[in-house]
């Protein structure tokens, strides 16, 4: 599975696992938000709402695409946030893994705060 997040100025790509939360999210596209930062972290808002799984993790790699339970939220990380150690991407609790950014994770820099999300199947 492959989905387009699309904002302002850019755009990215990502390949999701077979997962459930995946093939949940999967099931909702298209969907639009609204972007929220935090530190070097976007994250938004979605129709999805399902339970933590196991695996989920707090620490990922830069350009994981995961979904934070506690706020039915897609996170993508770039960087190092308020809760990081050193340089690590450390999310607000663990979230579950979807799959990863396809590329360069720094792409997400050109989000701003209140930017109109887009996410589709690619």
């Amino acid at each position: 599975m492959r989905i387009r997040i699309l904002w302002p100025a850019g755009q990215a790509t990502a390949t999701l696992d077979p997962t459930p939360t995946a093939e949940a999210l999967w099931d909702a596209l298209p969907i639009s938000s609204s972007a929220s930062l935090w530190g070097e972290e976007v994250y938004f808002d979605t129709p999805v709402s399902v339970p933590r799984e196991d695996g989920a993790r707090q620490v990922v790699e830069p350009g994981t695409v995961a979904f934070w339970t506690d706020g039915d939220s897609l996170a993508l990380p770039y960087g190092p946030t308020p809760v990081s150690h050193g340089d690590e991407c450390r999310l607000a609790s663990p979230c579950n893994i979807l799959g990863a950014l396809d590329g360069d994770a720094q792409v997400l820099r050109t989000v701003r705060p209140g930017d109109s999300i887009r996410v589709e199947r690619a």
